[in-house]
This record gives structure tokens, sequence and C-alpha cells, in this order.
């Protein structure tokens, strides 16, 4: 499954919220080092309760904006 991702990195709240046009994730992590990516994994691994290593984030590594595959 593609899901269209939009990530709210150093947010107070780690959540997912689901809309009509895809995923807003939440996360405490800042977007440094890679940090939001990797939580945004993880999130993502919970909320569709699926191992880290059948979430992959395709387009948007360096973006607000993600396209993310779920295996």
């Amino acid at each position: 499954m593609i899901v269209q991702v939009k990530v709210k990195p150093g947010s107070k709240v780690e959540k997912v919220v689901s809309s009509d046009d895809g995923l807003t994730v939440y996360l405490h992590a800042r977007a440094h080092d890679g940090e939001a990516n990797t939580a945004l994994v993880k999130a993502l691994a919970d909320y569709y309760d699926v191992s880290k290593s059948q979430v992959e984030i395709l387009r948007g590594q360096k973006s607000h904006q993600k396209v993310v595959e779920i295996i």
C-alpha cells in the first residue's frame, strides 16, 4: 500500500491522524540527522501493526511531504 504522509516534527504529542488526502504524523523527533524519518517509520509500523522493515520511505526523504510504502 502506498500512502501520502505529511510529517510534523517537533510536536508535543506523537500521533497519527488519518484524512482524505493521506496521513498526518506528529512526531517528537526533530528533522535533524534523519531522526524524524526514523521516528516516522516506527510510528507508521505501530499504526499499521507491521514491523519497521515493512515500512519504506519512497520519496521525500528531506521533505515534510512523503510517499511511504507499507508492505
